[in-house]
């Protein structure tokens, strides 16, 4: 397909993360001919989300990027009067990629992902598997778990991260910019080294084995309690359901009345996506983790707070939704903190922890105008689908920037993955960009080109400092706070010290259709000071405990028991979010910048961006109009419509999981159908229109019992 691509176009775009994806969307909805282009094989780029061993797969490529720009001659294409602007073909916006496994190495001779194709580009095979996920030593594994639980018993040992996690396993290389080894140095496990793993693998399954009968010849227990408290999650089980996970590059929420929200349901890209309302916020106080009540009546309903400081809080909050007509409430304080400013309102200390770090969820350097906008925008958002502000995408986060892909496909779109541009072609008289060349030497007239930052060369960000932020994956075996039903949980975790970041977690269950069953997917993220490993340890050390099978009832949940880590993942992602147009040097004006995803947990810089592209390039157009509905569409012939036309929910919809379980068609993205039917709701054209007629009051119309629910949560 790439040999015939059209020669041309209006817009050509380099790279699928989620500003691009809207862009294409919205100009292939106006009519405008896209080209859609991609050097990954996958949708995405730094939004993507990935099965386990595309996962592994995608460590490798991190570690064995090229630092030559490989593809057709180009410069027999330039011509008289031209010149080009040659671009970056290596992924250079992940840093320091650091992997541990603590799970049982325990496994068969070969391992085999359940679901899995075997020409599958994402998926590496068993023994690269094992080479480059697992500890190859049981003894590395067993002196690491030793000294992450010493360090949580002596946190005053935290302070040298060398000293802790220390394998020899090539799996915990740093990935620096400057020293990124050549792809031709890169090479699968040797015989004798995948040898020497299943040797060391085959004998833990021996002594697991005598561990596990010991365990079932213990007296009264039922064999059903027994089977329960010795099924312990191994690696090679990890391994096995890898297409049941879904993890995410980039981790964030959707807010309830946020500009992606409100974007998906005027464009009608909701169809493609199914939502799920996050449960529970959580916080951290005096070491232990607590639910916070953030609606009325989960502020009323509470048990830890006295009537005073239900009276306190529910005042203060109903401030915050109208600060705006009270400036002489916080005049004085505009310069000031916001953890100041709660002071001064004789709040309890409690509430100042809940309203700063699980409502506001900012720094305690930030200023008063922030908290209270930050706690204004939380309470608007809440109770529109559920008692929190917050959506997650069922599958991951990587479904947004596909969804808007699939909307261009519809209306015309062009998509080639594993593809890219080797230059941009500029005319020395208008100094704007007329043509592309591709990897494969084709030349492609357009109007505009719009790049992803990590595809622009070096000469053109020399003068940019990027900022970083540290991000972990942790695979843990239960909840952070165990409960009867699977939740996702968002929890904000203060820094105890200064120089220390603010760190965010989120913490997803297997009904988000992001992890199997038996397992929890946390995502930890914050703003970088050094490393992701030194960044987040500390957090880690204090939440959660190393998986570890020397432990006696290691698997046996008692109430306040850690979570225990199975598998985790640390990197540093680049953060081009604040970089403006201009601070890039030479390129033309008809070349628009997107940026890659910033450490926000909302999606509002990213819309905002591609808005703004949009309209500089089609002044007075409409930004991503509806498409149309299936009942609108004329058809030739007798005026049926075909089976599977390829329109789905009506417009102006968003499906939404009111429940923990779901059932759904999960065979593409690789779950099993087990899961139980749940309620699913669906907000329609009459919530939008009772905004208009009535803000105070909304209604959630029930699509299984048909009840309408008073959503009153401000």
């Amino acid at each position: 397909m790439a040999d015939s691509l059209p020669a041309e176009l209006d817009v050509v775009v380099l790279g699928t993360g989620l500003q691009e994806a809207i862009i294409a969307a919205a100009y292939s909805r106006i009519g405008k001919k896209v080209l859609h282009v991609d050097r990954n094989n996958y949708y995405g780029g730094d939004w993507a989300s990935f099965s386990f061993s595309g996962l592994l797969s995608w460590i490798e490529e991190c570690r064995g990027q090229s630092t030559s720009n490989a593809g057709a001659n180009w410069k027999d294409k330039i011509l008289e009067g031209e010149d080009a602007i040659q671009l970056d073909q290596i992924e250079k916006t992940i840093e320091n990629v650091e992997v541990f496994c603590f799970a049982s190495t325990i496994t068969e001779e070969d391992i085999v992902e359940e679901g899995a194709l075997e020409n599958k580009q994402s998926n590496v095979d068993s023994d690269s598997a094992i080479a480059n996920g697992a500890l190859t030593s049981q003894d590395e594994k067993d002196q690491t778990s030793k000294v992450m639980n010493d360090e949580e018993e002596n946190p005053e040992n935290i302070k040298d991260p060398d000293s802790s996690l220390s394998t020899k396993d090539v799996s915990t290389e740093i990935i620096q910019p400057e020293d990124i080894p050549s792809s031709t140095d890169v090479s699968s496990p040797t015989t004798s080294e995948t040898s020497v793993a299943k040797e060391l693998i085959a004998a833990d399954a021996d002594s697991s084995e005598i561990k596990t009968n010991n365990i079932e010849q213990a007296p009264d227990v039922s064999s059903q309690e027994v089977t329960k408290q010795t099924k312990k999650m191994t690696y090679s089980q990890i391994i096995k359901n890898g297409r049941k996970f879904n993890i995410d590059l980039t981790s964030k929420f959707l807010y309830a009345r946020g500009s992606l929200v409100d974007l998906l349901i005027k464009s009608n890209v909701s169809r493609y996506a199914e939502f799920k309302n996050i449960n529970r916020i959580l916080a951290v106080q005096e070491g232990k983790v607590q639910q916070v009540p953030c609606s009325r009546a989960d502020v009323f309903a509470s048990k830890r707070l006295s009537m005073i400081e239900k009276r306190m809080l529910m005042k203060f909050l109903t401030f915050c939704l109208e600060y705006e007509e009270h400036p002489d409430e916080y005049q004085d304080f505009k310069d000031c903190t916001f953890s100041s400013y709660l002071k001064t309102k004789k709040l309890t200390a409690s509430l100042q922890h809940y309203i700063l770090h699980s409502i506001a969820m900012i720094s305690e350097s930030a200023n008063t105008i922030k908290g209270l906008q930050a706690t204004q925008h939380f309470l608007q958002c809440l109770g529109r689908y559920g008692n929190t502000p917050f959506l997650f995408p069922l599958y991951g986060i990587g479904e947004m920037p596909q969804c808007f892909c699939r909307m261009s496909a519809v209306f015309g779109g062009t998509y080639c993955l594993r593809h890219s541009v080797q230059c941009l072609v500029v005319d020395r008289e208008t100094a704007r960009c007329k043509a592309v060349i591709d990897s494969n030497g084709l030349r492609i007239t357009c109007e505009h080109f719009i790049v992803n930052d990590s595809y622009l060369p070096k000469k053109s960000t020399k003068n940019i400092q990027y900022r970083y932020f540290s991000r972990a994956v942790l695979i843990t075996d239960s909840s952070i706070l165990k409960s009867e039903s699977e939740q996702i949980s968002i929890l904000t975790v203060p820094a105890r010290e200064d120089c220390q970041p603010l760190v965010r977690i989120i913490e997803l269950c297997p009904s988000s259709m992001t992890c199997p069953q038996g397992t929890y997917l946390v995502h930890l993220t914050c703003p970088s000071n050094g490393t992701a490993k030194e960044d987040l340890e500390p957090v880690m050390y204090r939440l959660f405990a190393a998986y570890s099978e020397n432990k006696e009832n290691d698997s046996h949940e008692c109430e306040g028991e850690k979570p225990k880590v199975l598998w985790a993942l640390f990197f540093n992602v680049r953060d081009s979010s604040a970089v403006d147009r201009n601070a890039y040097e030479g390129l033309p004006s008809n070349v628009y910048v997107c940026s890659g995803p910033s450490a926000a947990l909302g999606f509002e810089q990213s819309v905002e961006q591609a808005e703004a592209i949009f309209h500089q390039i089609c002044p007075g157009e409409e930004f991503c109009p509806a498409a149309p509905n299936p009942e609108d569409i004329i058809y030739d012939g007798d005026g049926a419509r075909p089976e599977n036309a390829g329109f789905g929910a009506p417009s102006e919809t968003l499906t939404v999981e009111r429940e923990e379980n779901v059932d759904a068609d999960t065979a593409e993205h690789g779950q099993d159908k087990k899961e139980k039917v749940s309620e699913v709701s669906t907000i329609n054209k009459m919530d939008r229109e009772s905004e208009t007629s009535s803000p105070d009051t909304q209604t959630l119309k029930n699509s299984i019992n048909e009840t309408e629910i008073p959503k009153d949560a401000e």
